[in-house]
């Protein structure tokens, strides 16, 4: 089987639930091109793309708000979105490639290629069957628009809100969100501190703010370092800053050797197992990973968008729990945590609410589909 994976730079989520699904499909003896089709116009846009957004996520989230608002509001007018005007010229090149490049089926981990699939479908382009899988636990604008053939959400409970928006429901496949097989290891915490070099008997807390390190990490730091004085003494932040470089110079000037800091890494599963709580912005992805990897989760405020319904969604199932603010409920949260009782309540529900092969069902269901089409031919 050919398969052709989508994906873009806006944020590290959609590449990682892309890369998953390309590490599982290969193992099976497929062959996979996963790419970002803005490259095809050329790698600077691709790459101006992402960092547009990154920026605008690092430096002002509000202004983020603001856009993911006028994008609700864009979505009750009878017409095409700016987003599926804007992609006009890079889906004409992904025609281009796929005629010069056959594939059985195609897979968008992203709005935009999704985008690029429906001008094509309009444009009367034959096409293999096409799957776009959300990343967040709620239908984001502009993905009604979209003509993919079928519509991988995370759950049966997203489906209302999908519908609502106008998927078809017959469109719907409630497979859950791709993360890779490490997440799902059977690593022990044990063995994941000795793999990471940190200390068998020390408490961890592991604090990120996604791919991009967004959010208020430095204050966030401050809250729980006043914790530690008070109630774990023999405790050790690591934070992680993802690949925000600034963000990192700061905090390596500000805190020195009083936490653990890495850069972007290719560990975060086996840092995962290793900690005791994770705290993080709820992230589509990385939530889900924190979930599947069966870690008690802390969830700063969300940037304003998705993420406010992923935080809300993970609350609700008591998946997470959720902090407003900087303060008292930073440090009521750790103490809740801190309780054996309260931990395992929490990572049954994980385990109960989240589907931890959701990658190996895709993958089942992209083959069904390339079977089926071929049998049709």
């Amino acid at each position: 089987m050919e398969a052709l994976i989508l994906s873009c730079s806006t944020g590290g989520g959609h590449n990682a639930a892309a890369k998953a699904l390309k590490t599982e499909l290969e193992s099976r003896g497929h062959h996979v091109v996963m790419m970002d089709p803005y490259e095809l116009v050329s790698k600077k846009l691709a790459k101006e793309i992402g960092s547009t957004y990154v920026k605008m996520v690092q430096f002002s989230p509000r202004m983020f708000g603001f856009i993911y608002t006028l994008g609700n509001l864009f979505r009750l007018m009878p017409v095409n979105s700016p987003v599926y005007y804007a992609n006009i010229a890079v889906a004409k090149k992904l025609g281009e490639y796929l005629k010069e490049n056959p594939t059985d089926i195609i897979i968008s981990t992203h709005l935009y290629p999704a985008e690029l699939i429906t001008y094509l479908k309009k444009n009367k382009k034959k096409l293999p069957p096409s799957i776009y899988v959300a990343t967040d636990y709620v239908c984001i604008p502009f993905t009604e628009e979209t003509n993919c053939d079928y519509y991988v959400i995370p759950g049966v409970a997203q489906a209302r809100n999908f519908m609502h928006r106008g998927i078809p429901e017959d469109k719907l496949v409630p497979l859950g969100i791709p993360v890779s097989e490490e997440f799902e290891s059977h690593m022990t915490k044990a063995e994941a501190r000795e793999k990471l070099g940190l200390e068998p008997m020390r408490k961890y807390l592991l604090l990120a703010g996604g791919s991009i390190g967004a959010g208020h990490i430095d204050k966030t730091i401050d809250n729980i370092l006043k914790y530690f004085d008070k109630n774990l003494i023999y405790a050790q932040m690591i934070v992680i800053t993802g690949n925000n470089e600034k963000l990192y110079r700061k905090l390596q000037k500000k805190y020195g050797r009083n936490i653990i800091l890495i850069k972007h890494t290719d560990e975060m599963a086996a840092y995962m197992r290793a900690c005791d709580v994770f705290i993080s912005k709820p992230g589509g992805l990385s939530s889900t990973e924190a979930a599947v990897a069966g870690v008690p989760c802390i969830h700063m405020a969300p940037i304003p968008g998705c993420e406010s319904h992923n935080v809300r969604y993970f609350q609700k199932k008591g998946m997470s729990i959720r902090v407003n603010k900087q303060g008292w409920t930073m440090r009521a949260a750790l103490k809740k945590l801190d309780k054996p009782k309260e931990v395992e309540k929490m990572l049954e529900k994980q385990k109960s609410g989240i589907p931890s092969d959701a990658r190996i069902k895709i993958c089942d269901f992209a083959e069904y589909l390339v079977a089926k089409n071929r049998s049709v031919k």
